[in-house]
């Protein structure tokens, strides 16, 4: 048996004799998406048994008092209180309304409970800062929209945040992506109570692949996080994202900050929550991510106006964060995409990406560290929008990606 598994068998036997898994609380609040909010509705709330999907009970909460308003204005009514969370072995946190405030002390207490009493505790998308704020995270992996990675790590230091995963089961407590990650989750949650082909029947009813592959690293933008704004590093931050063509490496970073390579990254880590060498090696992949998709560069030109040292390094960087080498990549993406838009995306990149020429005397960029996201935090709401990492019927997987966990 994996830990993961002795994990979870371990947090069932701690239920208490009023709660079963099958029970499933899925709690609302005011401001949420209605798209995130509606996936463990349509996985948990409809009787599926005649297709040979085991039926779950589904008590949907409000978290505050109602009516609870919504993506476009409408308004929801919740036929239980925070009082049924306390019948549900399986407790869904769809989404939180905004990253930047305090959910309710009284939802947050209600959340802590059901795990003391051996709940399953699930955060879907932004629903991860809710259990983030009920401690529920703290010293474990945790996963949410890529956009809004940054700011959980930095809120919340203990919780161990990977942006690159669909979803993270650490055995009782379970986090997903934005959007269409959440049915990864939630199919995941139906496969591990009573396996594949119950998940494989109610995949084929949602019709979406029952286990996608890859993470949503293909998704990543380069964007700043939105507090750094203000802050002295941002124009660091700024020059480093104008040049990376050139080889440079953290050190260089750190002299235009006027700080030593140590202070440099702490500042670095607390602003963003990725380590400076992390963050450069991943901006210099999404690059040329970029240019493989809208140039005809060859993957050692792409290298060097992407600031590696050689196509090996860029090779290496490029499999471990995309799971695909750099011309697989462009040939299943070219695969899939009309001709014509190619063609007049490579204009564009022609006349903004400057031309290669390293300035003497900087190292190269390191070839030796994982590479951690750091994206754009975004306003309230946004996150209610079809997101990135949704299903495209008929969309090939990159080949070589890794699976999902």
């Amino acid at each position: 048996m994996s830990q993961d598994s002795a994990t979870a068998t371990e947090a069932a036997r701690k239920l208490t004799g009023r709660r079963r898994r099958e029970v499933v609380a899925v709690l609302l609040f005011s401001g949420g998406p209605i798209f995130e909010s509606s996936i463990p509705l349509s996985v948990f709330g409809i009787d599926r048994q005649d297709a040979g999907v085991p039926r779950y009970r589904l008590l949907v909460c409000g978290g505050e008092e109602g009516p609870l308003r919504t993506t476009g204005g409408l308004e929801l009514t919740t036929p239980y209180g925070l009082e049924a969370i306390s019948r549900a072995g399986t407790v869904v946190v769809p989404a939180w309304r905004s990253i930047t405030s305090p959910p309710p002390a009284e939802a947050l207490d209600a959340l802590r409970r059901a795990h003391e009493e051996g709940a399953r505790i699930v955060g879907l998308c932004t629903g991860a800062f809710v259990l983030a704020a009920a401690g529920l995270l703290d010293g474990r992996p945790a996963t949410t929209h890529w956009m809004y990675a940054p700011t959980l790590a930095k809120r919340y230091p203990s919780v161990h945040v990977d942006p690159r995963e669909l979803f993270v089961d650490d055995g009782d407590v379970l986090t997903s992506a934005g959007t269409a990650a959440g049915i990864d989750l939630c199919l995941h949650i139906v496969r591990t109570d009573h396996g594949t082909e119950a998940a494989g029947a109610l995949a084929r009813r949602l019709v979406v692949p029952p286990r996608r592959s890859g993470g949503q690293e293909r998704y990543l933008d380069r964007s700043l996080p939105e507090e750094i704004g203000s802050d002295p590093l941002a124009e660091v931050v700024a020059w480093a994202l104008e040049h990376l063509h050139e080889q440079f490496d953290v050190e260089t970073l750190a002299a235009r900050a006027y700080m030593s390579r140590r202070t440099f990254d702490r500042r670095f880590r607390s602003l963003t929550g990725s380590a400076p060498l992390q963050w450069l090696i991943t901006q210099r992949v999404l690059q040329a991510q970029r240019l493989l998709e809208t140039s005809d560069y060859s993957v050692d030109e792409v290298a060097g106006r992407c600031g590696f040292r050689s196509p090996v390094a860029l090779r290496g960087h490029f499999r471990r964060q995309l799971g695909s080498s750099p011309a697989a990549y462009r040939a299943a993406y070219r695969a899939r995409r009309p001709q014509g838009v190619a063609e007049s995306a490579a204009t564009v990149v022609e006349t903004t990406v400057p031309s290669q020429g390293p300035p003497p005397g900087r190292r190269g960029t390191p070839v030796s560290a994982a590479p951690v996201a750091v994206a754009a935090s975004v306003g309230p709401g946004e996150h209610s929008l079809p997101g990135p990492d949704a299903f495209v019927p008929g969309r090939p997987a990159l080949p070589g990606q890794r699976s999902a966990p």
